[in-house]
């Protein structure tokens, strides 16, 4: 097991605050005023810009890490951050972090952080404690911060943006749309490959976490992941009957599933997944496709502000 090392950074740097206006429907935006008040208290050199389109995230944060920033930090939800750290993976110079904005802010959440912050988290936030975290990487050319999801989980995901697509406007039931895909959902053939071991199963879903544990605020279905111990947590769940899937979801938010025994639940450094066709899946919640899944960890690939007083996500070792 691999340790990461608390340290504490030179406030000093100048900070940049990338704020995606829309996230959260506006949650982000509802931030500022806050950060603000906070850039004034601690007597910060800091900008506050705003992502006007997607990737533009991307494009403020490798500009702002060129420009000499120490802190960039993601305003939002964490398809935000995700645009927002992946310049900066392997940059040893610089630090990130997330204030929530958006639905889903699992970043935050394995930084130690709660939902909403209080005075007190405000001020540890901006004490700007720091921790290196894991990096995921999926096919050789993308990152991944909390995790990947294929199967059942995505195809929730995606069956609601189709019925919002469907009716523009229109408020969507979710409960609804889960019980449906419960009902219908139709698992694909998957062959894994892990520690030079081949299986093959019909796949229900599969979690991959680096470091998230729960997902969509409910479903704790990695509770061991850690951030900085150099592997992907995999909570694999095989083909399941409809009352075998109804019986898992409930056992899920309470992290009961893993007693299961269609549930298989290991760790690894690297994983090989396929499927006869093109499948959906999300990566720190954003919906792609792919056929094969190539994943793996870049241990130490991120500097990351964290709570040392909260429940993170990380194995922590004082300096001496």
């Amino acid at each position: 097991m691999s340790f990461a090392t608390r340290e504490k950074v030179n406030e000093k740097g100048k900070w940049v605050f990338i704020v995606n206006p829309v996230a959260g429907n506006g949650h982000g935006l509802s931030q500022v005023d806050k950060i603000r008040e906070m850039i004034s208290r601690f007597s910060l050199e800091a900008d506050i810009v705003f992502t006007e389109r997607r990737g533009h995230a991307s494009e403020l944060s490798a500009s702002h890490a060129e420009k000499g920033y120490k802190y960039i930090i993601a305003v939002g939800g964490d398809g935000t951050f995700s645009e927002v750290a992946t310049p900066l993976v392997s940059n040893r110079d610089v630090i990130t972090g997330q204030i929530p904005g958006g639905t889903a802010n699992g970043v935050n959440e394995l930084a130690g952080f709660p939902e909403k912050y209080t005075e007190k988290e405000w001020k540890i936030f901006f004490n700007a404690d720091a921790v290196s975290m894991d990096v995921g990487v999926c096919n050789d050319r993308s990152f991944f911060f909390t995790g990947i999801g294929i199967g059942f989980d995505v195809q929730v995901a995606e069956n609601f943006n189709r019925a919002r697509e469907i009716n523009p406007g229109k408020k969507q039931n979710y409960l609804w749309i889960v019980l449906k895909t419960i009902l219908f959902y139709k698992e694909k053939k998957m062959v894994i490959i892990s520690d030079g071991k081949t299986s093959e199963a019909g796949c229900f879903m599969n979690t991959v976490s680096n470091g998230a544990r729960t997902y969509a605020k409910t479903f704790l279905l990695t509770p061991g992941a850690i951030a900085n111990d150099g592997l992907l947590d995999i909570c694999s769940i095989k083909k399941l009957s409809v009352p075998e899937r109804i019986k898992i979801l409930i056992n899920v938010p309470k992290g009961k599933h893993l007693k299961d025994r269609n549930v298989h639940y290991f760790r690894t450094p690297e994983l090989y997944a396929e499927f006869p066709e093109s499948v959906p899946y999300h990566a720190d919640g954003e919906i792609s496709y792919a056929q094969s899944f190539k994943l793996g960890v870049m241990p130490d690939g991120l500097n990351l502000i964290y709570n040392p007083h909260g429940n993170h996500h990380f194995n922590i070792r004082q300096e001496n």
